[in-house]
């Protein structure tokens, strides 16, 4: 049940991915009944020009094969055996109706929360040797004809695919994905994100853990971006999203992220 008005919002990683395998419908339905207030998915292109949600380029890890996603059409993706590798890894959380979850289209994942009031982060992932126009095409075209564009933030490292999404709809709100570099990490690197984010029209910035500091978020906020933290399960993280003004953290384990907000209620 997604709780109104919490702040921050928790966003369920790749649905409850530490007790139900990730990316499945059984996932995303476990995160709702948690309490998350919305999830966080990822998206690649099939072979037939269909969004389907699965973060790795192949199946090799989630679906116990070698084949490539993008070299598979739908309905060969949509018998595929998503749940089995979890039974293995984790086999205290094993549930034998996870053998039966398959990986899923991005409509049917709208589908399911047609009628919930639920944040939808669609994370587009691209290949090397992928373009980015069709399935920015396709996941715009979605969100239009589910009618979820008050719901839905598209997100992606890819920030011309950002800048693409908007081209297209700029109804639709997006997010710019950033990670720790190396290369960059002082004060030039968080106004070259800032930059980097508007310069793409995104409405929202979300910024690995290791990077969200005080001066990050502030700078952020200043430049009315709301700011989304990846990936925490660490309960204080509720008491310093509060301090510094993030608008969300997006957990592997939405449950226990949502307990520890209403324990700790806002002040």
């Amino acid at each position: 049940m997604v709780t109104k008005n919490r702040s921050p919002l928790i966003i369920a990683h790749r649905g409850a991915s530490a007790v139900a395998p990730e990316n499945t419908l059984a996932a995303f339905a476990r995160a709702t009944a948690d309490g998350a207030d919305g999830i966080e998915f990822d998206v690649r292109l099939s072979r037939d020009g269909v969004p389907v949600v699965i973060h790795d380029q192949t199946l090799r890890r989630t679906g116990l094969r070698e084949e490539a996603v993008a070299r598979m059409n739908s309905k060969q993706l949509g018998k595929v055996d998503a749940g089995s590798w979890f039974n293995r890894s984790h086999p205290r959380r094993a549930r034998a109706e996870y053998a039966r979850e398959c990986v899923p289209t991005l409509d049917q994942v709208f589908r399911l929360f047609q009628d919930q009031d639920a944040r939808l982060y669609v994370e587009m992932k691209f290949g090397a040797d992928e373009g980015t126009v069709d399935l920015t095409q396709a996941v715009a075209q979605s969100i239009k004809e589910h009618k979820l564009h008050s719901r839905v933030v598209v997100v992606s490292f890819d920030l011309a695919a950002i800048a693409q999404i908007k081209q297209i709809d700029s109804a639709i709100r997006t997010g710019a994905l950033f990670e720790p570099k190396s290369d960059l990490t002082t004060i030039v690197r968080k106004r070259r994100m800032i930059e980097a984010t508007i310069d793409h029209s995104a409405n929202e910035i979300l910024l690995h853990r290791s990077i969200a500091t005080r001066s990050a978020v502030r700078l952020a906020i200043e430049n009315d971006l709301p700011v989304v933290v990846w990936t925490v399960d660490d309960p204080k993280w509720i008491g310093r999203a509060r301090d510094l003004g993030i608008h969300a953290l997006i957990t592997n384990k939405p449950a226990f992220m949502t307990a520890a907000s209403c324990q700790n209620p806002e002040r």
